[in-house]
């Protein structure tokens, strides 16, 4: 499996990463998030998915 770490990746591979995560049909019609807008961080380059994943649960599971 190849790296998906920000330094081993271009901005093109990183869009590319979130477009292969999305269901086909895109699924999340139902739901609030926007996975585009959740990992925007990561594609431009300012924080591994690994952290916004940690972001996420810590709000997830405060609310």
């Amino acid at each position: 499996m190849k790296s998906i770490l920000i330094k081993d990746t271009t901005k093109q591979e990183r869009i590319a990463l979130i477009k292969e995560w999305l269901p086909p049909e895109d699924g999340l019609e139902e739901c609030e998030i926007d996975l585009w807008d959740m990992y925007r961080d990561y594609i431009d380059g300012k924080k591994e998915v690994a952290e916004i994943n940690a972001e996420f649960r810590t709000d997830y599971y405060a609310e």
